[in-house]
């Protein structure tokens, strides 16, 4: 693709007219990227790696995932005045100049028949960014095709959080609608629909920082909304269980061992 047709291009174009030029990957992951030089050193710090690190139990569960790496997303001006729903992709431009602050995205997710469609403006990214964005969409796609048995695990341990009156949460999301639970709800453990929107995105959260500390060394911001760590260990404690990570990968330090491949993370103690 010539970096003038680039220019600026409607996200659901650009997918139908390259998506047979995607790259496998793997049997679930394949990837295409425009308007970057990517080099292979790039590819495997942006996409084999972070693959690899992803417990078994999250792929298993995945449709196939198209990954689309790309310089800018810029959302479209104004109200379409067309009837009907919008195809995926059909509000949002490819482009290779940067867009207004206001009209930038740094990623875009639909799913179509053929699967799920990733894409990450990574120009001026760093890749640690990168790698939370990305950790965060596969995140969101593990809690929807959540069991009800684990589900209700996980509501059961934020509920004695909640009735421990726990302070904090891991990430902004899911910090404002605790937030908006507890000022809704007398009883905040019942199963409401604050509750459960609640439930969701602290999950998401929680979830995305278990699998980038799987994949890389990172640190946890400490401030006045984070989680105390003893409880954020015990949620990192059951996900580990829930999904383990691949084998030769560690969660926490002291299961580090000799031989533990280069780059797998250490989630925090």
């Amino acid at each position: 693709m010539s970096q003038t047709d680039l220019a600026r291009i409607l996200v659901a174009e650009f997918v139908e007219r390259f998506r047979a030029e995607m790259v496998p990957i793997t049997n679930t992951f394949s990837y295409f990227f425009a308007g970057l030089p990517l080099t292979e050193d790039d590819i495997k710090e942006y996409l084999e790696e972070p693959i690899a690190a992803l417990p078994p139990q999250i792929v298993q569960t995945m449709p196939k995932a198209f990954i689309i790496l790309v310089p800018y997303l810029e959302r479209a001006n104004g109200k379409d005045k067309r009837h009907g729903p919008l195809p995926p992709g059909s509000r949002e431009y490819i482009s290779l100049e940067k867009p207004p602050e206001n009209k930038a995205s740094t990623c875009l997710h639909f799913r179509t028949q053929q699967g799920e469609t990733l894409i990450f403006a990574v120009r001026g990214m760093d890749v640690a960014d990168y790698h939370y964005h990305f950790f965060h969409q596969i995140a969101a796609l593990a809690e929807g095709a959540l069991g009800p048995d684990t589900r209700a695990e996980y509501h059961a341990l934020l509920g004695d959080e909640l009735s421990g009156h726990v302070h904090g949460e891991v990430d902004e999301t899911s910090w404002h609608h605790k937030q908006a639970l507890r000022r809704r709800a007398t009883n905040v453990r019942r199963d409401s629909k604050a509750f459960r929107e609640y439930a969701r995105h602290s999950l998401i959260d929680t979830l995305t920082l278990y699998l980038h500390g799987i994949c890389c060394d990172i640190d946890v911001e400490t401030g006045p909304r984070q989680l105390p760590s003893r409880f954020l260990r015990k949620r990192l404690v059951w996900l580990e269980s829930a999904y383990p990570p691949p084998s030769g990968y560690a969660v926490f330090p002291e299961e580090l061992e000799e031989g533990t491949p280069a780059g797998s993370g250490e989630a925090p103690a």
